[in-house]
């Protein structure tokens, strides 16, 4: 029962080794470095373009808080002059 055992684990572990061999050699081959080229390069590209669109939000954001600042000191000042008029009035 032990000897049947040790025959699989043996058997087991050979495959492994065989298989993982096998895979080295096709991770390193020259195919599998064109595909690894190829699929970097896209990805760089996609980089790109969401640094692009990060780069148009920030931009639009920095719009919009500008103009809500604005609208809030002219708000500001709409109130300050409401409150002179309210006071020379009373």
């Amino acid at each position: 029962m032990d000897c049947e055992k040790l025959c699989k684990n043996l058997a087991v572990f050979a495959g492994g080794v065989l298989f993982g061999s096998a895979g080295l050699k096709l991770l390193s081959s020259r195919d599998a470095k064109k595909a690894y080229t190829h699929a970097t390069a896209a990805a760089l590209r996609m980089k790109e373009s969401v640094m692009e669109t990060v780069t148009t939000v920030q931009e639009n954001a920095a719009d919009i808080l500008a103009s809500a600042k604005d609208l809030n000191a002219q708000r500001e000042e709409q109130e300050a002059g409401d409150a002179v008029g309210q006071a020379e009035e009373g």
